[in-house]
């Protein structure tokens, strides 16, 4: 009869017993390093409860709701006698051994947690580890090979010569900060090749050492992935989320996610552009608009936190659609696409929202202000509520809206989506549309047409000052303003020489 402690013990029958902490290091292989873009200067970390800790041969769940289960083949150190800063040259004699672990997680779960990974990585089962111990004495720590397979096919296969921290800096670096003891696991990262698997998927880890005598091995370590059944409590806590960017990462790249090539970079604005528009006042460019054929181009009703501010950026749009309770369950938490948005928006750019009109809510607050002036943006538009009006507004942040309102934007609105085209005070905003801003309101400006339209009425505003000159020193309107043929001259003279 095998009885219940039997069953939690076999768990960690890949290791001399159950231990006490599991530390793993976020980026360490240089093939993983180069294929983020990014290279850490030191390791950084973060911990597994022994919870999640399984042994080979076991499944492991792809949660209900879910579609990004990424395995890691690792290398897992198991430290051997307890280490309080020991120094370098010292530190592999506090290893045990290394085996092979599975570090897995669940995309769709990290938003939240940011680099803690608590929910996307902690889960019962997550840290398969085993089946066999190698000997630390027989090895050389920089003479390790790692290699995965999934379905048959080697996917991972690197060396510890690939380490950008070899595994003695690991153990010696994290004796610096705390008690390493006997038990204890380190994952020392994992190398290219990671990517999604799917219900059904069998995945194999395996580390030797080939050039060591008798090229000892910890065997394969296995795991199975099945379909979890039970959904996640929306009330209790984040659900699981996913847009495009996760998606390239749990796969390795976008291409292997099926979404294509890189979207193209945003549009950003000349520097000489953007001083004159940042010259022009937003009458003046929308008289050169209307002149154009377009005069639903203002986004109405809407007041700045800083008047005395211009505004100008490139538009990234946010769209709130209106509350339905079921929607917003399964769109309202979380990683929204309101957070996304702030976390997104780009130096120079401006977070446009489609609020509908709808003022019985906020659709931010000053924390997200703050998030956005973070990230360098040069303002957001709201034609909706903004919450903590007062802390808003003394945000070094332009902030257009309908005014203040207490009441979170669940109380009105679901967040639905961002960069897609919108309506917002009666205009239509695109993503890349250039915003204009002043405290007579605010302009949408297509691309096509700024240039053009900037120097129109950087040239009418030269004019509407020798005008208003010619007022000032006591010239009747009549024939002035606008100007007759006799004035057209008198202004063209004086352009000719000034």
């Amino acid at each position: 009869m095998t009885t219940d402690t039997d069953a939690a013990d076999h768990r960690f029958s890949g290791l001399p017993a159950r231990p006490g902490k599991i530390i793993a290091v976020h980026l360490n292989y240089a093939s993983r390093a180069d294929q983020r873009g990014r290279r850490p200067a030191a390791p950084s970390y973060f911990l597994k409860p022994a919870s999640s800790v399984a042994a080979s041969g076991s499944a492991v769940e792809r949660p209900a709701g879910t579609e990004l289960l990424a395995f890691e083949g690792e290398i897992a150190v198991v430290i051997g006698t307890t280490a309080t800063r020991v120094p370098l040259e010292k530190a592999w004699a506090h290893v045990a051994g290394v085996t092979a672990a599975n570090d897995l997680g669940v995309y769709d779960l990290r938003a939240n947690d940011k680099g803690s990974n608590v929910r996307s990585k902690g889960r019962d089962g997550y840290t398969p580890i085993g089946p066999a111990l190698i000997d630390a004495r027989a090895i050389d720590p920089a003479d390790l090979r790692l290699r995965t397979w999934v379905n048959g096919a080697l996917v991972q296969e690197d060396s510890t010569s690939g380490l950008l921290f070899p595994l003695p800096q690991l153990v010696a670096d994290l004796s610096q900060h705390l008690t390493l003891e006997p038990g204890d696991v380190i994952l020392a990262g994992t190398p290219a090749g990671s990517s999604v698997l799917a219900p059904g998927d069998v995945v194999e880890v395996e580390v030797d050492a080939p050039s060591a005598p008798g090229a000892p091995a910890s065997g394969r370590l296995r795991t199975t992935v099945e379909t979890g059944t039970v959904p996640f409590d929306g009330a209790l806590g984040s659900l699981p989320a996913v847009d495009d960017a996760q998606r390239a990462d749990a796969w390795g790249s976008r291409e292997a996610a099926g979404l294509g090539p890189e979207p193209a970079a945003r549009p950003r604005l000349d520097p000489a552009l953007r001083a004159k528009l940042e010259a022009a006042p937003v009458a003046a460019l929308s008289a050169q608009l209307r002149k154009r054929g377009l005069d639903h181009v203002t986004i109405d009703g809407v007041r700045s936190t800083h008047p005395e501010t211009k505004l100008v950026g490139i538009a990234t749009t946010l769209r709130f659609v209106p509350l339905r309770e079921d929607l917003f369950a399964s769109h309202g938490g979380g990683y929204n696409a309101q957070k996304r948005a702030f976390d997104s928006v780009g130096e120079g750019e401006v977070i446009v929202i489609e609020a509908r009109g709808e003022t019985g809510s906020g659709t931010l607050g000053d924390i997200l202000a703050l998030r956005a002036r973070a990230r360098g943006a040069a303002g957001i538009v709201t034609d909706g509520g903004v919450r903590d009006l007062d802390a808003v507004a003394a945000i070094d942040l332009p902030v257009y809206s309908k005014g203040g309102h207490p009441a979170v934007l669940g109380r009105r609105h679901v967040p639905w989506d961002i960069d897609v085209t919108i309506g917002c005070g009666g205009t239509t905003v695109q993503p890349g549309d250039v915003i204009v801003g002043d405290a007579d309101g605010v302009i949408i400006l297509p691309p096509a047409l700024v240039e053009e339209v900037v120097e129109a009425a950087l040239a009418q505003e030269a004019e509407d000052a020798w005008v208003a000159d010619q007022v000032a020193a006591g010239h009747p309107i009549d024939g002035l303003f606008p100007m007759n043929a006799e004035w057209r001259a008198r202004y063209d003279a004086w352009r000719a020489t000034s």
